[in-house]
């Protein structure tokens, strides 16, 4: 297994419609490793493939002791919505803001060797597979929010420089820069919750 980077806004993959997994085997398996000690690593709620750099249909989740992998992940969300919470992100670090979610999202799939896999979530484990399964389509957060949200947010992306952030270890960067899906409010006009710990 290997910790490895993670990709910071502005690099196009994070743009790019992931591919869905067609093939499983050794490769996959080590894939799924690699993301995931790399999420724990970071102490993350998530980590989309595409956020190492791998444009394929792959995330892995951690939320209250519910943790586990889903391939090609299909979402099914409910009609309502949660309280807005503050959400952050491994590829936008050191910026949150609050985003509307549904209140449950029911996710099927395929685990790393092809077996299907159905799991639902409510509350913060339902925003972690909405979150993730956006990366997969391209969609960051930030995409998500409106209004002064948004003019603020994109306004901090516009003043960072991510390039420093890049040059990071994974490590080193979530013990510097941080990026708290819910611990703190890093200029949204929310107020947060519990701690999510880090969001992919």
């Amino acid at each position: 297994m290997a910790i490895l980077n993670i990709r910071i806004i502005g690099d196009p993959v994070l743009r790019t419609v992931a591919d869905p997994v067609t093939e499983f085997g050794p490769e996959l398996a080590k894939l799924v490793a690699d993301m995931t000690e790399t999420m724990e690593d970071v102490d993350g709620a998530g980590l989309a493939a595409p956020q190492i750099g791998v444009s394929k249909r792959v995330f892995t989740y951690r939320i209250d002791g519910v943790e586990g992998h889903i391939i090609n992940p299909v979402l099914e969300n409910s009609d309502d919505y949660q309280p807005d919470h503050v959400e952050g992100c491994l590829s936008i670090p050191g910026l949150g803001f609050p985003v509307r979610r549904f209140r449950s999202t029911r996710v099927t799939g395929v685990d790393m060797h092809g077996n299907p896999v159905t799991i639902e979530g409510e509350g913060m484990l339902a925003r972690c597979f909405q979150h993730e399964n956006d990366h997969l389509d391209g969609i960051l957060y930030t995409d998500r929010l409106e209004g002064e949200d948004r003019k603020a947010a994109l306004r901090s992306i516009r003043n960072a420089n991510y390039d420093s952030v890049t040059e990071r270890t994974t490590a080193k960067r979530a013990k510097t820069v941080g990026s708290s899906f819910g611990g703190a409010s890093f200029g949204g006009s929310g107020t947060a919750g519990s701690s999510f710990g880090n969001a992919g």
